[in-house]
């Protein structure tokens, strides 16, 4: 089975206040994999990339572009991290968040 999320940010990539904020993480019975093999890629077009990967339409992708996604591969307990050459530990943290409890922001 296989998952993409794909996080966007309004302003041109900048991390809204409300991700700074502290969260409690889900049990790990609850989590989408419980342990996960991670791996972080660093693309230019992280934008594109993203989009594409995650089925965003060209308007949406303009006008809030991703500015990182995470592909969890569940059986595999994998998941792949894509972010661009200058990314921030919450962008980043962000992700590794995906990558273990799934959309967890619907």
């Amino acid at each position: 089975m296989l998952f993409l999320t794909g996080c966007q940010t309004m302003g041109g990539g900048t991390i809204p206040a409300a991700e700074y904020e502290t969260f409690t993480p889900k049990s790990p019975e609850k989590r989408v994999i419980k342990e996960v093999t991670l791996r972080w890629e660093i693309r230019d077009d992280v934008a594109q990339y993203c989009a594409k990967s995650i089925g965003m339409g060209r308007e949406q992708a303009y006008i809030t572009p991703p500015v990182a996604c995470a592909v969890w591969h569940v059986a595999r307990k994998e998941c792949v991290i894509v972010t661009g050459s200058q990314t921030s530990h919450v962008a980043l943290g962000h992700e590794v968040r995906h990558c273990f409890e799934g959309h967890f922001h619907k």
